[in-house]
C-alpha cells in the first residue's frame, strides 16, 4: 500500500507542474481561427503589473493561447500520413495590405505580336534523340552544352574565311552576340512597358543629354589633345561652349597665369626680348678693385726694370709711388703656405 500512495503522490507531483486547459475570463475574448488571432478585451492587473511584469504577462499568454488552441481542437479533424489535422474556416479579420495589389504584368512585343496571330506556346520535350551522338540529349540546361561541345568536336572552315581563324572561337563570339542582343531587347521591353521613350543609342533609360551637354562634351575631347585643342579643326556650322575655356579644362591653371594664353603670342614675345635686354648685369665694386691690384702687382713683378724707371724720374710736376716696394728673397716661405701668382724671382 506504501508504494501505490507513493506512485500516485508522484504522478499529483507531476500534474501540478501543468496548468489546467479550461480558462476562466470576466470578458469573453474574440476569437478569429482563420487568421489564429485572438483579442483580449480584459483589462490588466496594475498591481501584478508592478510586482512581477514578466511572469504576469507570460501567464496571460499562456491563457491565451490555451483559449485559442482549445478552439481549434473544436473543429472537425482528419489523419492524413499520421498526423491530425484540422481544416480552419475563413478569416473574419481583414489584414491590411504593405503596398497596392500589383496590377497585370504588361505584355511584351513578342507577345503582342503571338496573340495577334494566334501563336501559342508549345510545350518542349525534356529529351531528344539525338542520331550523331547516339544517345537521348536534354534540350535546354547545362547538359545541351555539353552535348553539343561533343557534338561539334570538328568545324569546317568555309573558303572565304582566313584558315588561320579560330572557327570555334568565332562560334562562341557569335553566341555572346545573340545574348548581348536580347539582353537589350529586354531591356527595351522593360523601359516601353514604363511608357518612356527608347533612345536610339547610348543607354538604355538613361537621360537623353541636352544641346549644353553635347557642347560641353565636344569642347572637353578637342582639348584634351597636348596643344589643347589648338590645331583641332571645327566642324561645320559647330558652336562653342559658353562658360568653358582653357582655364577650367587645364588643372592648375587657375592657380598659376600663362602668358602664352592671357596675351597675343606677339606681345607676350615683345615682352620677353625687352625683359632680357633691359636686364643689366650686377658690378661688384669691391672685387673689381681687388683683380685691378692683382694685375698692377703681377704686371710691376713681370717687368721690375720699367717699374725703377718709372719711379727714377722726378720733375716738377712728378709725384712719388704710393704702392710699396714688394719683398722678395728675404727669409723662407711659411710652410703650407701657397706659392705665388707670377713668374718666380731669383
Amino acid at each position: 500500500m506504501d508504494i501505490v500512495k507513493e506512485v500516485l503522490e508522484k504522478q499529483q507531483r507531476e500534474l501540478e507542474k501543468y496548468k489546467p486547459i479550461t480558462v476562466e475570463k470576466h470578458l469573453e475574448c474574440e476569437l478569429d481561427v482563420g487568421t489564429m488571432l485572438i483579442t483580449d478585451p480584459n483589462d490588466l492587473d496594475e498591481n501584478e503589473m508592478k510586482e512581477n511584469r514578466e511572469n504576469y504577462l507570460l501567464n496571460l499568454t499562456r491563457d491565451n493561447t490555451q483559449l485559442l488552441i482549445n478552439s481549434i481542437w473544436e473543429l472537425p479533424t482528419e489523419r492524413v500520413d499520421e498526423c491530425i489535422v484540422a481544416k480552419l474556416p475563413d478569416p473574419l479579420t481583414v489584414l491590411p495590405r504593405l503596398r497596392k495589389i500589383p496590377g497585370p504584368k504588361p505584355m511584351t512585343k513578342w507577345e503582342k505580336f503571338a496573340k495577334e496571330k494566334g501563336i501559342t506556346k508549345k510545350n518542349k520535350e525534356k529529351k531528344v534523340y539525338d542520331e550523331t551522338l547516339d544517345k537521348w540529349v536534354p534540350t535546354y540546361g547545362y547538359r545541351r552544352a555539353e552535348a553539343e561541345k561533343q557534338k561539334d568536336w570538328v568545324l569546317e572552315v568555309p573558303q572565304n574565311v582566313d584558315p588561320m581563324e579560330d572557327m570555334f572561337q568565332k562560334k562562341v563570339d557569335l553566341r555572346n552576340e545573340k545574348v548581348a542582343k536580347n539582353e537589350i531587347q529586354r531591356m527595351k521591353n522593360i523601359v516601353r512597358a514604363r511608357k518612356e521613350e527608347v533612345p536610339r543609342s547610348g543607354y538604355l533609360g538613361a537621360e537623353a543629354a541636352t544641346s549644353g551637354q553635347l557642347l560641353t562634351a565636344v569642347t572637353v575631347a578637342k582639348s584634351s589633345t597636348a596643344s589643347v585643342g589648338k590645331f583641332q579643326n571645327k566642324l561645320p556650322k559647330e558652336k562653342e561652349a559658353r562658360g568653358i575655356g582653357v582655364k577650367e579644362l587645364i588643372p592648375g591653371s587657375k592657380r598659376k597665369a600663362s602668358h602664352v594664353t592671357d596675351t597675343p603670342e606677339k606681345e607676350a614675345n615683345l615682352d620677353l626680348i625687352k625683359s632680357v635686354l633691359n636686364k643689366k648685369p650686377k658690378i661688384d665694386i669691391e672685387k673689381a678693385i681687388s683683380l685691378q691690384k692683382r694685375d698692377e702687382r703681377l704686371e710691376r713683378e713681370e717687368n721690375p726694370e720699367q717699374g725703377k724707371g718709372k719711379k727714377g724720374k722726378k720733375g716738377k710736376g712728378s709725384r712719388k709711388a704710393v704702392g710699396k716696394k714688394p719683398k722678395g728673397g728675404r727669409g723662407q716661405r711659411a710652410p703650407g703656405k701657397k706659392p705665388a701668382i707670377g713668374r718666380k724671382r731669383r
